[in-house]
């Protein structure tokens, strides 16, 4: 057997940089993140070849001073940790010292420094032979330029291994996309074979960041997010969510950001994840672009060499934060009339593939977001498998919910929305005498909803119209046809109804605190001693959904009490795949999301159907009902439930003006 050696710097250099330099973007990764940590507010990027022949990257920074610059080029050598203490709160994004001497090794690289406060710049070369450097004067201003040659040049096998010019471009372009997305005061500008890219100025305003956002993601991406920014707990969200209907076939638009750093953590992508289940199409990913501010020694970034994922000390915080705040400013949206969304300067479309988006068009409203530090820890689990078994004997029960639910949102004020004479809930003409609810608690008693109707909608301003409008027509059975006060509106009524179904189904069903029933022969589960132990340690997960699991042994529980919703549903998997849950992300909805896919099936079944003819008081009671439901944009399978077209978006159709 060979003996134990100590490895030439070299060749230590070369292990190190399979880690850290995988292709040309992971240089330039690096380099940035340097320059962004030495202070630099404009970085230039100039890129020849997909970054194999040539990468030139120059900052402003505050430099290197001469008697570092060699030491620069050592391995673990940094000035941004110096202790341990350091290393637990690190608030730079490099902090390893090893990008300098890992690039070295495989390329022929030049640095060039003056350091802020020095006469004089120095320059320092390595050519991936011996790690001996040389430093002589230079002419440079404050700042750095690194320029690396040749990459890969003496490790052939390595080089094989690159993709085209193109590809490799792309990956690199990505690089300075996200850090560009990371850091709006900073300038940046991408150079490709002597072919500009971006030039990206420094902003401080709302309005500036969304262009940047526009230029680097598209102005459709803009057009159809939600900002949000909330706090709680120490922890504060901010950034932009796409809507539901603005959906991709891959999660390629998606940037999590922690404390500036960009991440792709399993954690954040399945809260994520989670806050869209109800409202997004089959197969169908989320867009988002999201910062996550938090006290840098409860996350761990010192996890992955490319510091690409990191661990959160409470991960279960975190996950229910990003859930729930990102699922309220979901469910809070409203449809608003009579105003546009912001546009950016006109630019070619990008490559942003979406669903049909029937808000593109329209200003959305959001109820103001708390800063409450509750909770639900429940509600956090992956996708679940398989059709909800249908349980029969609880429909009538269900249904009994949803009628109360409909009584009961039936109190909401919303008669300073419509114009005088009218009813808030149908639309229809009412009698001097009748405007308040009958003594049966059934909707008011309606006069002629014909000629007389039509008359009064139009001698009333249009800001007195609500957000749908008022019903003129049904469409073969199928669509709603309103006028409101920018246009027309298309609603699909089955799936529009479905989503209100849906949503009283839950409201009703959580209000009564998950009503569980015992079970006459308890049910036992045989588990490892883990998982039993998991089992013991949540049951407040389990009560919380109405379950009543006990440890009876070592490797054992019972299941005595189920909810009412799931009593014929398969309690053994079910509970296995709660446990799994528990397991893999600290937390769980498995539960959840079986109730609510049985409840989304018969709220399927119980809307209204295709074909089906309403009168006008009906249809205007459905755009009523869909003005005061959540999520009612989407059906439960999330396809958009309503359209618009504007009056100008009309006049463009019959070519009027012109």
């Amino acid at each position: 057997m060979a003996r134990i050696n100590l490895l030439s710097p070299r060749l230590a250099n070369q292990i190190a940089a399979g880690e850290v330099v995988e292709r040309p973007a992971s240089v330039v990764k690096e380099l940035l993140e340097n320059s962004l940590d030495a202070g630099a507010t404009q970085l230039d990027v100039d890129i020849e070849q997909g970054g194999v022949r040539r990468i030139k990257i120059r900052d402003n920074g505050h430099g290197i001073v001469k008697d570092d610059l060699s030491l620069a080029m050592s391995r673990h050598a940094t000035s941004k940790i110096v202790t341990l203490d350091d290393l637990e709160a690190v608030q730079t994004l490099g902090f390893r010292g090893e990008a300098l001497a890992s690039i070295s090794s495989v390329s022929r690289m030049h640095l060039t420094s003056k350091a802020v406060g020095e006469d004089e710049a120095w320059r320092v070369e390595a050519e991936g032979k011996e790690m001996t450097t040389a430093v002589r004067p230079a002419s440079h201003p404050e700042g750095a330029t690194i320029e690396v040659r040749d990459l890969f040049f003496n490790t052939p096998a390595r080089r094989k291994f690159l993709r085209t010019e193109k590809t490799e471009f792309n990956h690199l372009q990505e690089v300075v996309k996200r850090l560009a997305l990371s850091r709006y005061d900073v300038g940046f500008r991408l150079s490709h074979n002597s072919k500009q890219v971006y030039d990206l100025r420094p902003v401080t305003d709302q309005l500036h960041a969304e262009h940047r956002l526009g230029t680097l993601l598209g102005k459709k991406f803009i057009e159809n997010a939600l900002t949000i920014d909330v706090e709680a707990a120490g922890l504060r969200l901010w950034g932009w969510i796409g809507l539901p209907t603005f959906s991709r076939s891959q999660a390629d638009l998606q940037y999590f950001f922690v404390n500036g750093r960009v991440v792709r953590d399993k954690l954040v992508a399945h809260a994520v994840r989670q806050a869209y289940r109800d409202v997004l199409y089959n197969g169908r990913h989320p867009t988002f672009v999201l910062y996550l501010e938090l006290d840098p020694s409860t996350v761990d970034v010192n996890v992955h060499p490319t510091k690409h994922e990191v661990r959160f000390r409470d991960g279960r915080l975190v996950h229910d934060f990003l859930f729930s705040r990102i699922h309220k400013v979901i469910a809070d949206v409203r449809p608003e009339s009579g105003e546009m969304p912001t546009q950016i300067a006109e630019e070619p479309e990008s490559e942003v593939a979406s669903m049909p988006t029937q808000q593109s068009r329209m200003a959305f409203q959001r109820e103001p977001q708390g800063a409450s530090s509750s909770s639900l820890p429940w509600r956090s689990s992956s996708d679940s498998s398989g059709e909800a078994a249908v349980v029969r004997g609880q429909l009538d029960g269900l249904r009994q919910l949803n009628d109360n639910a409909n009584r009961a949102i039936s109190g909401i004020d919303t008669n300073n929305m419509f114009p005088q004479g009218v009813d808030p809930l149908t639309g229809e003409v009412l009698a001097p005498d009748v405007m308040g609810f009958n003594g049966s608690g059934s909707y008011p008693v309606a006069v002629d909803s014909g000629e007389r109707f039509n008359n009064l909608v139009a001698e009333n301003n249009e800001h007195d119209m609500p957000p749908l409008g008022y019903a003129v027509a049904q469409i073969h059975g199928v669509y709603i046809l309103s006028e409101s006060s920018v246009g027309l509106i298309v609603v699909d009524m089955h799936a529009a109804h479905e989503r209100i179904v849906y949503e009283r189904m839950k409201n009703a069903f959580y209000a009564k605190s998950v009503p569980s029933q015992p079970l006459l022969v308890p049910i036992n589960v045989s588990v490892s001693q883990t998982e039993a132990d998991l089992v013991e340690d949540n049951q407040t997960v389990f009560e919380a959904f109405g379950f009543k699991v006990e440890r009876t042994g070592v490797e054992s529980v019972m299941v005595r009490e189920v909810p009412i919703i799931l009593i014929d549903g398969d309690i053994e998997s079910l509970v296995r795949d709660v446990v799994s849950d528990l397991a893999v992300n600290g937390s769980t909805d498995v539960l959840e999301a079986r109730a609510n896919e049985l409840m989304a099936s018969m709220a399927c079944h119980g809307a209204v159907r295709a074909n089906r003819k309403l009168t006008i008081a009906e249809m205007n009671s459905l755009l009523r009902d869909m003005e005061v439901t959540e999520r009612s944009g989407q059906c439960n399978h999330g396809r958009p439930t309503w359209t618009q077209l504007s009056m100008s978006d009309l006049d463009k159709l019959f070519l009027r003006g012109r």
